[in-house]
């Protein structure tokens, strides 16, 4: 066997044993997860930790009759537990690609005292539809409890930049990184939006590339739309 196939074969056998790891790892997360549930039968949030595990390992379908099953038990006896079961169960469809389903359970806790969270996963789910009007209706919404979170004021960033509002975006993306100034995607963005507001960009790039690389090099393709975009309106 030539070197160049002992390396291949070498790295073969280490990616088996890097999932065999991974896979033993997860069988013990479950299995203690499950054993809260049975130790604990009268706590809702065995049941919550089991299911956002569930999500994780992309068993939707196990999640989803989990969360029924809960909702069944706790519904009726605290509406702290009803609340949180209703928004683990709008989280298994969000990470499902069921938006509406999801969105369907986020408006049920509008009025509750996780509607700021609600609020947060229904800009989400409607940025994930590409409704990014309703998605900036939500996220400001949330952003009046939160004012100074970065997460909100990211999502309301770039429901902004989808929509054009360029100008708007860049505000909220400088709170954003004010916050958090390392931030690898939101520099990125930013420097789409100083692009398109003929402002310097380029440090917001070099510190895109330094903090997510990978973010960088996916986001290529907009920055040559963007480049398209300024070379258009710059001819008319």
């Amino acid at each position: 066997m030539d070197q160049k196939s002992e390396e291949i074969k070498n790295r073969q056998q280490e990616i088996e044993r890097e999932h065999e790891e991974k896979q033993r790892k997860a069988d013990e997360t479950l299995h203690k997860l499950v054993e809260d549930i049975d130790n604990h039968p009268d706590d809702y949030r065995t049941y919550y930790d089991l299911c956002s595990f569930l999500v994780q390992l992309h068993n939707y379908t196990q999640a989803e009759e989990l969360m029924m099953k809960a909702l069944g038990l706790f519904a009726g006896r605290s509406k702290k537990a009803k609340e949180t079961l209703t928004y683990g169960l709008g989280n298994v469809y969000y990470a499902a690609g069921e938006y509406d389903k999801a969105i369907e359970q986020f408006n049920s806790l509008s009025d509750g005292d996780m509607k700021t969270d609600a609020y947060i996963m229904l800009a989400q789910s409607y940025m994930a539809k590409e409704d990014y009007k309703k998605a900036v209706v939500f996220a400001l919404t949330a952003q009046g409890f939160r004012r100074q979170d970065p997460e909100i004021n990211y999502l309301l960033a770039s429901s902004l930049l989808a929509l054009g509002n360029f100008k708007e975006a860049s505000e909220f993306y400088d709170k954003v990184l004010a916050a958090k100034p390392n931030d690898g995607k939101a520099n990125f963005d930013r420097g789409i939006v100083a692009m398109v507001l003929e402002e310097d960009f380029s440090a917001y790039f070099d510190k895109a590339k330094s903090n997510d690389p990978k973010y960088f090099e996916k986001g290529q393709k907009r920055l040559a739309d963007i480049e398209k975009f300024i070379q258009v309106k710059n001819k008319k």
